[in-house]
C-alpha cells in the first residue's frame, strides 16, 4: 500500500461523506484514480464499511453501554478465535477486541437499560464455555468516539493556562 492510498484512507475515516473530486483534490490526484483506488481498496477488504457516528444520548434512544472485560480460556489450534466468532454472532455486542493486560477479549455491548445488560452478560456470555471470568463496566457518558469528539463547549470557554 503506497503513500496515497493511505491518504485517501485517513481521509476517508475522517469524513466518508467526501466525494472523490474533494479527495481528488486534497490527494492532488485526479478525481477517476481516487474512484479506482477506492474500489480497489474495498474489493481488498481494506475498507469494511462506511458509517456514521451517532451521539445516541442526543438522538434520545435510551439505550445503555458497557464495557464487558472477558477472562477466556483459548482453544487449543483455534486460540481466541472460535469464542470470539460466537460472541460476535450477538447483536448486542457492538465491538469485540482481543486485548493485552488482565482480560482477554472485551466487548462493547449495548442494551434498553442496565438490567437487559446484566442479563445478557449473566444468561449468555458468562455460561459459555472457556469463559473464566467477567468485568462489566457500564458507560456513562461518551466524551469521544472513532476520533470524534462530543463534548461542546460553551461559547467562549477558555482553557485553564497556568506556569
Amino acid at each position: 500500500m503506497d503513500e496515497k492510498d493511505l491518504l485517501l484512507l485517513q481521509l476517508l475515516e475522517e469524513n466518508s461523506r467526501l466525494t472523490n473530486e474533494e479527495m481528488a483534490v486534497m490527494a492532488e490526484m485526479a478525481p477517476g484514480d481516487v474512484a479506482a483506488r477506492i474500489l480497489a481498496l474495498e474489493s481488498a477488504g481494506v475498507i469494511r464499511s462506511y458509517t456514521a457516528v451517532i451521539d445516541w444520548e442526543k438522538a434520545g434512544n435510551g439505550e445503555v453501554s458497557a464495557i464487558i472485560e472477558l477472562k477466556v480460556n483459548p482453544e487449543r489450534d483455534f486460540g481466541y478465535d472460535r469464542i470470539a466468532e460466537r460472541i460476535a454472532r450477538f447483536r448486542q455486542v457492538r465491538s469485540l477486541r482481543l486485548i493485552t493486560g488482565a482480560y482477554d477479549l472485551q466487548l462493547v455491548v449495548t442494551g434498553r437499560n442496565m438490567q437487559e445488560v446484566a442479563r445478557f452478560v449473566s444468561e449468555y456470555i458468562a455460561p459459555m464455555d472457556r469463559i473464566r471470568e467477567t468485568a462489566t463496566h457500564i458507560v456513562m457518558k461518551t466524551y469521544k468516539e472513532n476520533g470524534r469528539t462530543f463534548c461542546e463547549k460553551e461559547g467562549g470557554e477558555r482553557i485553564p493556562y497556568s506556569f
